[in-house]
């Protein structure tokens, strides 16, 4: 009889083992918009600065390009070529990056957010020309809101696109920007007022999209990072708008999100690049992909698969069109705030660290690279 109940009681608890198991192993597997690691890729740094800098480029030769934006007292360079892990020099000049208020604001750089490679080799400039101080932007300076063109074999600047309203308005702040060589139609995010901005390359005529349409606005959601509330230098919590942007590789959507929420959205280009498309046509034809969590970039890998920052976790994400989820492919501690990307010519992505959450930082700013 003892035997018996030894035997039931063992059988018992190898039950209560396989039912904890099951359970594991269905909330790894049903989590949705939080899958467990991808791959888990090495993380190798590029280089560090004492400075804030949002945008990284890479050229079609190894080159690399980061930005400052104008967010401080003291600020100097706006842009950068990176010779090595530690020595940086202005580009494409000295003149560009000097900024006093009282140049013609069109051939100098004011506030640069974001810096892009595309597939011709050419580098450009997105300067919103909106400098922040103590948390408040001090409005676009006029004439200044631009994107430069400069050709990477004569390191030369070939083409200056102003912008103007109504393509902007006074508060705008131009984010990020994706290019469509074929078409020379340029997309770029406005992160402070929320709209699409489509520019002619050829013409340099900007059109504004999307600028009511609840897709480029904020979701109004708090961001904690690090077990920080994010709030910025007034004490308010920092709201940004449609801010990640990026173009899929066959050039037929263009997808973006806003940093304050979880939805991730895409719209066929041919709309998009239509004058006479209406914004109501536009926002029906707008995909809602999914709910992830929140970004800063994204960028679509030589795999293609989208590849997004996760500010909240340290991380970034990737996601397979038509999943549900995303997954972590890379994390750590050193990712603090991970800001914007590029692609080498080789595949390897290039991540910036920003660290906006943080006042005072005491660790370098960074820009790492991985294979994916």
């Amino acid at each position: 009889m003892n035997n018996y109940l030894k035997l039931i009681h063992c059988r018992y608890q190898m039950l209560l083992w396989l039912i904890f198991i099951i359970f594991i192993s269905c909330d790894n597997n049903n989590n949705d918009g939080d899958a467990g690691p991808d791959n888990n890729h090495d993380l190798t740094l590029v280089a560090n600065s004492s400075s804030q800098w949002t945008g990284i480029a890479v050229s079609q030769t190894s080159r690399a390009f980061a930005n400052y934006p104008n967010w401080k007292e003291g600020h100097t360079l706006s842009v950068i070529e990176l010779t090595d892990t530690a020595n940086r020099r202005p580009y494409p000049n000295e003149a560009w990056n000097t900024w006093t208020g009282e140049q013609d604001p069109s051939e100098h750089f004011i506030c640069v957010q974001s810096v892009f490679v595309d597939q011709q080799n050419y580098l450009w400039i997105l300067d919103a020309a909106n400098p922040q101080r103590k948390g408040e932007y001090l409005g676009v300076v006029p004439g200044g809101a631009k994107l430069v063109k400069i050709d990477l074999n004569t390191n030369t600047v070939v083409k200056t696109i102003v912008f103007h309203e109504p393509a902007i308005e006074k508060n705008s702040y131009l984010n990020d920007i994706r290019i469509d060589e074929a078409r020379q139609i340029g997309y770029i995010t406005d992160s402070n007022e929320g709209a699409l901005v489509v520019v002619n390359l050829q013409s340099g005529e900007a059109r504004r999209c999307l600028a009511q349409d609840p897709t480029t606005k904020s979701e109004n959601r708090i961001l904690t990072v690090e077990g920080i509330k994010v709030r910025n230098e007034k004490g308010e919590y920092i709201n940004f708008h449609s801010d990640g942007i990026e173009i899929n590789p066959d050039k037929s959507y263009i997808y973006w999100r806003p940093i304050n929420g979880e939805s991730l959205y895409r719209l066929s280009t041919a709309l998009l690049n239509d004058p006479n498309v209406t914004d109501s046509t536009l926002s029906a034809n707008v995909q809602h992909m999914g709910d992830f969590p929140p970004s800063d970039g994204m960028i679509f890998g030589k795999n293609g698969r989208l590849y997004l920052t996760s500010i909240e976790e340290n991380a970034v994400r990737v996601y397979d069109e038509g999943e549900s989820a995303t997954s972590i492919v890379t994390q750590g501690e050193d990712l603090k705030w991970p800001d914007s990307f590029a692609v080498g010519p080789d595949g390897t992505i290039y991540v910036t660290t920003s660290q906006i959450h943080i006042k005072n930082p005491t660790q370098p700013y960074r820009i790492f690279k991985f294979q994916p």
